[in-house]
């Protein structure tokens, strides 16, 4: 819990960070500049995913894991191995994408403005494969706060630069370039971090490994990072790319804008689901290198419900205020168009973090190619289901078509995952959640919505003021029906002694709380 705690943390600063990039792009570009940037953000994570080779989880677990057996040597290999893998493979998909950039915008797209914003993707790859080679290593030995640091230094710079450039005349291009100055950054920092902590300790070790011992040891990366790159692609495809890239097929690029504008706001509770995946790979993997079955047990139950706990209630406040949250966003109303498919999808990226848990424990379990056969066949028929809905209901047809999608892979990895963990879920326990949620659910439908869209600054307050209540609620009614349990204020007792100057603050609010767990 910790470290899911710690990268919590980072993700909402980083999704905030995210989002503040989003909405500045989305007000000084407009919907039709906002949907070209739409198309060259997934055709970045394509690039990047297949650049990268599926390194970064590849190198969490194999580092942790020689960690555990106190193999430094292997460490060290493991590391210097894999980072020659992600710099070769970088730069030759730099040099593919900038030529593929212009048979993609207009021969695929039909949207010549694209082209520039497409070359411009292929200055980011060489730099985003280093950040995730060194954010899997910090993975591998649990150096969090690292992950985070890295990721703030990319945000940070991206913002300004993104700004800047837009406002100096560069479009979407200048978009694209600063996305490209945050990884420049963040990787600097990365090299700095890695110097200062795991490389420094690695300092002495000398690498004895001859060139045939080197290849064995990429072959058998190269293996285990194959399905995370397929697994990936499939999940970029899911909730990237394959609505984005539809409906440019069929529509006018500012219902590109719209339907993206919505996307990001939907994954928001991805956020959290990835800060406890990225904990539990490890975690799952070491539990299976000690053969402890109760540990195991114990992690993949408080994974699903940790994630059920604080994204069931955030998916269903998403589907309640779509059109407010839309218009207080994006201040532009015309984007409140998208407020349709932001309820549809905020169903289906509910179904998708559940998965998301799921493959990453299957993953640490070393059946990688579970969550890629699944991810890969649900992409597949997204792929389908979308060029069907599409032309028939718009963008909100590309948003049912994920959400089935999200719901039928959801079903099939969580069976399988539990089966091969051969762990049973404590349903009673996830039963309490989802009632506590109703209750609040019931609270937010009684609060008029009109209320949300008055005059700025009222409506931001208002909107505080409802998050409020909604919290309170949601936390009274899961005290209620006994969905507090003593290992939550455990974790919470241990967490305190992380909060620094609120230490005393969070152990009243613990104690509080401590009353009311079974």
């Amino acid at each position: 819990m910790r470290s899911s705690a710690i990268m919590l943390i980072g993700a909402f600063v980083f999704r905030i960070g995210g989002y503040l990039y989003r909405f500045a792009t989305a007000f000084l570009l407009g919907p039709v500049g906002f949907g070209i940037l739409n198309l060259a953000i997934p055709l970045q994570g394509i690039l990047i995913t297949i650049a990268s080779g599926g390194m970064p989880p590849a190198i969490a677990k194999y580092v942790s894991e020689y960690s555990a057996k106190d193999d430094q040597v292997m460490v060290k290999q493991v590391i210097h191995t894999s980072m020659k893998l992600v710099i070769i493979l970088g730069l030759i998909f730099s040099v593919v994408i900038f030529f593929l950039a212009e048979p993609l915008a207009i021969g695929l797209f039909h949207k010549p403005e694209a082209v520039l914003p497409f070359q411009m993707v292929a200055l980011i790859t060489p730099f985003s494969v280093l950040v995730g080679a060194f954010r899997g290593t910090f993975q591998g030995v649990f150096q969090m706060g690292n992950i985070v640091i890295t990721k703030a230094f990319e945000q940070v710079f991206m913002i300004f630069s993104a700004i800047i450039l837009i406002l100096l005349g560069f479009y979407v291009a200048g978009a694209i370039i600063g996305t490209a100055i945050g990884f420049v950054f963040s990787a600097m920092a990365g090299y700095y971090l890695y110097k200062r902590g795991i490389g420094n300790k690695l300092k002495n070790i000398h690498l004895t490994f001859t060139t045939k011992e080197e290849l064995a040891l990429a072959k058998v990366l190269i293996i285990f990072a194959f399905p995370v790159v397929i697994t990936g692609l499939a999940e970029l495809a899911l909730f990237d790319f394959v609505g984005n890239f539809v409906v440019g097929i069929y529509m006018a690029s500012q219902y590109i804008g719209y339907y993206g504008a919505a996307t990001p706001i939907a994954r928001l509770p991805l956020i959290i689901s990835m800060a406890v995946a990225t904990a539990v790979l490890p975690a799952t993997a070491e539990a299976m290198g000690l053969e402890n079955k109760d540990l195991l047990k114990n992690y993949v139950n408080q994974s699903y419900r940790y994630v059920t706990l604080l994204v069931l209630p955030m998916s269903l406040g998403t589907m309640i205020f779509a059109a407010p949250i839309m218009k207080l966003l994006y201040i532009l109303p015309v984007y409140m168009n998208g407020a349709s498919a932001l309820q549809i999808l905020a169903a289906g990226m509910l179904f998708f973090t559940i998965y998301t848990v799921s493959s990453s424990i299957a993953q640490g379990l070393g059946k990688p190619y579970l969550p890629m056969i699944i991810l890969g066949l649900g992409s597949l028929f997204d792929v389908a289901l979308s060029l069907y809905l599409v032309p028939i209901y718009g963008i909100n047809g590309a948003a049912i078509a994920t959400t089935i999608t999200a719901f039928v892979i959801m079903m099939s990895i969580v069976w399988k995952t539990l089966q091969i963990a051969d762990v049973k879920l404590e349903f009673m326990d996830l039963g309490r959640i989802m009632v506590a949620t109703g209750i609040m659910g019931i609270i937010l439908l009684l609060v008029p919505q009109s209320l949300l869209i008055i005059s700025i600054p009222y409506n931001y307050i208002v909107f505080l003021l409802v998050i409020l209540l909604a919290a309170i609620v949601y936390l009274i009614s899961l005290i209620l029906v006994g969905g507090l349990k003593n290992s939550d204020i455990r974790a919470l007792h241990k967490l305190s002694n992380k909060a620094g100057p609120l230490k005393p603050t969070v152990d009243k609010l613990v104690s509080l709380l401590e009353r009311f767990a079974r």
